[in-house]
């Protein structure tokens, strides 16, 4: 049996899955800060919401197939489960600062969209 090959069959499913569920709680949830920061448009709350998305998969989902490479390769079962161990738990280190990234993100646009709008200089009159 071919270690390798069985703890990539494991480390892949498992990466993406973990990457579509953080995803998706991220749009779910992230969609009420986006309404509020942008003063009730939801239309473009849920634009950016659905970019930011979209941006999440790309980094995360290339993350995981440039690190499939990464590490020494395990010559038995108990050196498969420490590699998907080691290889998982740097996944999930991954979406945990991604999720930190977007959070800090979401509140900086929350705080702006709750700001008091200045007011709009009016010229004086010409003449």
């Amino acid at each position: 049996m071919n270690y390798a090959v069985l703890a990539y069959m494991l480390y892949l499913p498992v990466s993406i899955f973990l990457t579509i569920w953080v995803a998706r709680t991220l749009h779910r949830n992230g969609r009420v800060f986006f309404v509020q920061a942008f003063r009730g448009n939801e239309a473009m709350a849920d634009s950016v919401n659905h970019l930011l998305v979209v941006g999440f998969y790309l980094i995360n989902l290339g993350f995981i197939s440039f690190a499939l490479r990464y590490g020494t390769k395990p010559n038995d079962l108990q050196e498969t489960l420490e590699f998907l161990s080691m290889k998982i738990g740097v996944v999930l280190l991954v979406l945990g600062g991604m999720h930190f990234f977007n959070m800090f993100n979401f509140d900086k646009m929350r705080r702006k969209g709750t700001r008091p709008e200045a007011p709009v200089a009016v010229p004086p009159p010409v003449g």
